[in-house]
C-alpha cells in the first residue's frame, strides 16, 4: 500500500521530518523554486497538509488540493486556517494544545520581569563599561504587589494568572464570560475597564475575527503611561498602529511582544523604541515542548489515516 501524501507548508525540526519522511511522502513548499508547480504536480495525490500557526492554510490552497482530509497544524493558534472553507468540503483539522501551554506562560512571565526590570539593557550597561563610568544604573519598576489584568482567560492565560499569584499580585481578567476556575481573580468583562485596572496586561486570547484589534486605541489608552503591555498570543489582537503610537508618544508606558504583524518583516518603528521589548515568535521554543508539538502533529495525521478518532481535533 502506498504511502499517504502531504505538504509541508513550512519547515519542521529536523527529528519531526525525519519521521513524517519515514511514513509519508512528504512535499516541501517551502524549498520549491516554483510553488505553484508543485501544487500542480501534485495536486491529485496530497491528502493531507502539514502546517504551522503562522503560516495556516489558505481557501486558495486547499482549492487546489481536490483530495484534500486532513490539515494537521503545528501550534495551538488555527486562525491562518481558513476554516470555513475546511468545513464546506469535510476538511478535518487539528492543532497542538495543552504542549505548549506552561512555555508560553514562562515567556509570558519574563518578558514581563525581563521589561520591567530594564535587563537587557543592565547588561549592556556591564558590558559597555557604563557601569564604570557612568556608576549605577537608571531605576526601573518593581513588579511583585502590583495590578495584573489577562486578556483572555483560556490554557495560558489561567497558566499565565498561576504565575502571577506568586508575585502577590491583584489580578482581574476578561473572557467571553466569568470563569469557575477564576476564583480569587476579579472579573472585568470589558477589555477598556481591565486595562485600566492592570499595570500589567497579558494578551492570550486565541484569534479571530471578533478579537481582531480587541486590544484598541481605547484599551492602550486605558493601560497608560506607566502600563505594560504583554502579547504572547497573536499579533491580530493588537492594533498594531495604535500601539506604536501610543508607545512614541509615551501615553504607553511599555510593551513585551513575542508576535508582529507581518512577521518576521516587522514594522520598523518598532526597531527604534528603547521602550519595547520585542521577541522572534519564539514562546513556545523550548526542545521539550516542540518535541511534544511535532509527536502531536504526526499522531494526529496518524489517528486519521487509520481511521482513528483525532486527538485535538478544531474540527
Amino acid at each position: 500500500m502506498s504511502r499517504p501524501e502531504i505538504l509541508m507548508t513550512g519547515p519542521y525540526p529536523d527529528w519531526d521530518l525525519v519521521e513524517l519522511e519515514g511514513r509519508y511522502i512528504v512535499h516541501k513548499l517551502y524549498e520549491a523554486e516554483d510553488s505553484d508547480a508543485l501544487i500542480d504536480r501534485h495536486a491529485e495525490s496530497i491528502r493531507a497538509i502539514a502546517t504551522r500557526g503562522e503560516l495556516g492554510a489558505s481557501a486558495a490552497l486547499i482549492e487546489r488540493l481536490p483530495k484534500l482530509e486532513v490539515i494537521s497544524v503545528y501550534g495551538v493558534g488555527y486562525d491562518a486556517v481558513d476554516l470555513a472553507a475546511c468545513r464546506a468540503r469535510g476538511i478535518r483539522v487539528t492543532n497542538t494544545p495543552d504542549v505548549l501551554t506552561n512555555d508560553v506562560a514562562d515567556l509570558g512571565i519574563a518578558m514581563m520581569l525581563c521589561q520591567s526590570r530594564g535587563m537587557i539593557g543592565a547588561e549592556t550597561w556591564v558590558k559597555d563599561g557604563s557601569w564604570e563610568a557612568k556608576g549605577l544604573y537608571p531605576l526601573k519598576r518593581r513588579v511583585w504587589g502590583r495590578k495584573a489584568g489577562v486578556l483572555g482567560l483560556g490554557r495560558i492565560g489561567f497558566e499565565v494568572a498561576k504565575r502571577l499569584r506568586g508575585f502577590d499580585m491583584d489580578i482581574a481578567y476578561s473572557d467571553v464570560a466569568d470563569k469557575p476556575y477564576g476564583e480569587g481573580m476579579a472579573f472585568i468583562a470589558d477589555p477598556v475597564a481591565l486595562a485600566c485596572h492592570a499595570d500589567f496586561l497579558f494578551v492570550t486570547l486565541a484569534a479571530s475575527a471578533e478579537t481582531r484589534h480587541i486590544v484598541s486605541k481605547d484599551v492602550i489608552a486605558a493601560l497608560g503611561s506607566d502600563g505594560m503591555l504583554i502579547n504572547i498570543s497573536r499579533a491580530s489582537n493588537i492594533d498594531e498602529e495604535a500601539l506604536l503610537e501610543a508607545l512614541e508618544n509615551g501615553t504607553l508606558g511599555s510593551a513585551a511582544l513575542d508576535v508582529f504583524e507581518g512577521e518576521p518583516k516587522l514594522n520598523p518603528r518598532f526597531l527604534k523604541l528603547d521602550n519595547v521589548l520585542v521577541q522572534p515568535h519564539h514562546a513556545s521554543g523550548t526542545v521539550e515542548t516542540r518535541k511534544a508539538m511535532g509527536k502531536l502533529v504526526r499522531d494526529n495525521l496518524a489517528a486519521h489515516f487509520a481511521g482513528a478518532a483525532l486527538l485535538t481535533p478544531v474540527i
